[in-house]
């Protein structure tokens, strides 16, 4: 499983790449490749316990208010 707020864009920011690289969307940000590993639940990792991000996201899209 893959974070639902990870994508993987060659521009944005103002910037451009020739390879496209992690962006956050719960942050609207580039993200570090670590970061990445995280969102791809790789190395025992998963996006939903470890990644404040997602959780954070995840949790204002849960509020009523």
């Amino acid at each position: 499983m893959t974070c639902p707020y990870l994508e993987y864009r060659n521009e944005a920011e103002g910037r451009s790449f020739d390879t496209e690289r992690a962006y956050c969307t719960a942050v609207d940000s580039f993200v570090q490749p670590m970061r990445a590993d995280i969102c791809n639940d790789r190395y025992d990792l998963h996006h939903a316990e470890d990644c404040e991000f997602y959780i954070e996201a995840a949790a204002e899209g849960s509020d009523d208010t």
